[in-house]
């Protein structure tokens, strides 16, 4: 095996540029904060994350440390509650949320996440449902039911009357033609829409919070069979104009556009770039006297240094505001941007009267105050506030994450390649330059060998056949490397046949045939089988070993128990998967310390392919609920007690013999 780790590395290291690193990645803020939230909930079962909800509303926030221990968020108090991590739910009888979210197409995850409105346009429209339910690679960033509801009225109408072009239109704009999580919402990158390629604008705030077209994340990193779903808090629209475009045409900024031309800041406001414009209103301007107004506009340096001192070095949406920041102007100076509620503040005063207005070049924010630099002030005394002292962050200690990443070295020397080693090498290189962002669940890859190979997407893991990528795709000039966990194995015929070749499953073949089920094992199909071995079946008492055999209905029932009804390779499992059967009951597969198990059972050998499925090897013949002693008991018992209250009730038995027996069947 490391033979053929170090043969491979050597030649896929020809299609790559040297220059690549093996550095694992760093987190996002979005995902420390995820884990943050994790870390707080544990305490209430696996993938619980605790939730700070604003008193009298419905926002929600995962929580970072400082909102942890201060409990408010834009000055609002909040609540802490435990909710399911992104991706789990809760399992009846369990702690925590130890179950993965059923995985399904991209139209049946917006009900999911809470988008069923997203839902119901998607079907009013005639093209976009099949396309959200069909084969692909897709991102939605999908807007919330209140989101929708909070459009204006117009707004709304204009979209519903025009299902087929404006509705359509809207919703594709919220599309994105490949698979984007959150590590890859870098801030201040631009996605292209499915909607005229025209952009879409992320910014990813260090707090953690992320927006799109200033919309903020709500729930994140939805799988899908053919993408991912974001819930967003907005709807969002298409951004043509640049920041100099937008103080053009509004007549609130007659003054602020004039300045702009006379200190020649119009270039950089119609250029390149990802910028906030705390822009003045023709309001704030009017509350300079208008000896002084006059005076800087007719000095071309004081009047760049205020405008400067307006012009934030990066974009800031509102909702990234939850506390407190120190930004930097390009005047050099700070401002403390805060909120409270719904209002933004500078300096602590709430003078922002209309928030997030995007630019293609960033955003601007109404404000109806000047603020005066430091450098202005020689001739402008009293009519700006004195900067306040800004308070220092609180530190977090005691939780953070170590990333030890062991590296293999090629060896000195090439060892010769046998005729075996060689068609391994081809079977784990495809024939075309792919990226993993592009790949969708039902997706075949044909390699150099001229196997077939599936793509299998779960809700936190990419893989192929029985092997899931490991790390971010290292490309180069002539190819591309995906790192992956184990050797592939292509697959070797149908779930029969694997079967058939394996002497362990002789007695499992013959009870196959004897129960009717050879042809749908042998046919084209998505199943996962926990097959027992020869060991397990002679496991069983003898007596109920030969009624089970000789029964074909009841060996039928207890077979198909066994067969799941989709794929599941190990490295899909994650924590807790509940995959139905073909008899109908849920199997409890999970992954503890790299063992995987079902019901509770350890697997002894998993991920043998076949073209049909999967074969996961097992010492011991699985007992549908129904047919487990414990359960039949129980059942038994409590029918039992059910006749008996009954027929008491019906002979009107009150006695103190009969209170004490009724206690004793309840125990």
């Amino acid at each position: 095996m490391a033979l053929f780790v170090r043969l491979l590395a050597l030649a896929l290291a020809l299609a790559l540029d040297p220059a690549a690193t093996l550095a694992g990645p760093a987190k996002s803020p979005y995902q420390l904060v995820l884990q943050h939230s994790r870390l707080r909930g544990r305490q209430h079962g696996p993938n619980v994350c605790a939730v700070q909800k604003v008193i009298g509303t419905n926002k929600k926030y995962f929580t970072n440390c400082k909102q942890w221990y201060q409990r408010k968020i834009c000055g609002k108090s909040t609540v802490i509650s435990y909710e399911c991590c992104p991706g789990y739910e809760k399992v009846p009888g369990e702690k925590g949320c130890p179950a993965a979210l059923p995985l399904s197409n991209l139209y049946e995850t917006l009900g999911v996440v809470g988008s069923t409105t997203t839902q119901l346009y998607t079907d009013r429209t005639e093209k976009l449902r099949p396309e959200m339910e069909g084969p692909g690679s897709f991102t939605i960033f999908a807007p919330s039911n209140e989101a929708w509801a909070s459009l204006p009225a117009e707004v709304l109408d204009s979209l519903v009357s025009n299902v087929n072009i404006e509705l359509l239109n809207a919703l594709r704009y919220h599309m994105v033609g490949r698979r984007v999580l959150t590590d890859e919402l870098k801030h201040g990158m631009t996605l292209t829409s499915m909607y005229q390629n025209s952009d879409i604008q992320i910014h990813h705030y260090p707090n953690g919070i992320v927006t799109v077209n200033c919309a903020r994340l709500l729930k994140a990193d939805h799988h899908a069979t053919n993408g991912v779903v974001h819930l967003i808090d907005k709807v969002i629209s298409t951004v043509t104009n640049n920041i100099q475009q937008i103080i053009e045409i509004e007549d609130t900024f007659e003054t602020l556009r004039a300045a702009v031309a006379a200190s020649g800041l119009n270039t950089m406001l119609e250029g390149n770039g990802q910028y906030t414009l705390l822009a003045p209103t023709n309001e704030a301007f009017e509350k300079i006297p208008s000896e002084t107004l006059n005076r800087i506009l007719g000095d071309p340096e004081a009047l760049r240094d205020l405008l400067n001192n307006h012009i934030l070095k990066s974009a800031m949406c509102a909702e990234a505001i939850v506390a407190g920041l120190s930004l930097e102007t390009l005047e050099g100076t700070t401002l403390e941007v805060g909120c409270s509620g719904d209002m933004l503040t500078i300096n602590g005063k709430a003078i922002i009267s209309n928030k997030d207005i995007l630019a293609t070049n960033g955003v601007i924010h109404y404000i109806d105050e000047l603020l005066i630099p430091d450098s202005g002030r020689p001739g402008l005394q009293g009519l700006g506030p004195a900067w306040p002292t800004i308070p220092s962050a609180i530190p977090c200690g005691g939780e953070h994450i170590s990333l030890d990443l062991t590296t293999p070295f090629l060896a000195d020397g090439t060892p010769p390649i046998d005729a075996h080693t060689r068609n391994l090498l081809r079977n784990h290189i495809i024939k075309d330059q792919l990226a993993s962002k592009y790949l969708y669940h039902g997706q075949t890859l044909e390699t150099l060998g001229g196997k077939k190979l599936r793509v299998f997407v779960y809700r936190n893991s990419l893989c192929i056949e029985n092997s899931c990528i490991a790390a971010h795709d290292k490309r180069g000039r002539y190819g591309t490397l995906f790192t992956m966990d184990r050797v592939l194995t292509p697959p070797m015929g149908t779930v029969m046949d694997v079967l058939k070749g394996d002497n362990r499953f002789s007695m499992l073949v013959a009870a196959i045939q004897s129960a009717g089920l050879t042809e749908t094992l042998n046919r084209e199909g998505v199943y996962t089988v926990f097959a027992p071995t020869n060991e397990a079946f002679r496991a069983l008492p003898p007596r109920e070993r030969s009624r089970l055999l000789g029964d074909a209905k009841e060996l039928a029932n207890i077979l198909k128990y066994h067969v799941g009804d989709e794929i599941l390779v190990s490295g899909g499992i994650g924590a807790l998967v509940r995959l139905k059967s073909l008899q109908g009951d849920k199997l409890e597969v999970s992954l503890k310390n790299n063992v995987v198990s079902v019901n509770k059972e350890p697997v002894a050998e998993p991920d043998i392919m076949a073209t049909n499925g999967v074969v996961h090897v097992i010492t011991n013949v699985l007992q549908p609920p129904a047919n487990r002693p414990q359960e039949r008991g129980d059942e038994l018992a409590d029918s039992a007690l059910e006749i008996f209250k009954q027929a008491s009730a019906f002979s009107r038995v009150r006695s103190p013999v009969y209170q004490r027996l009724l206690e004793r069947m309840k125990h």
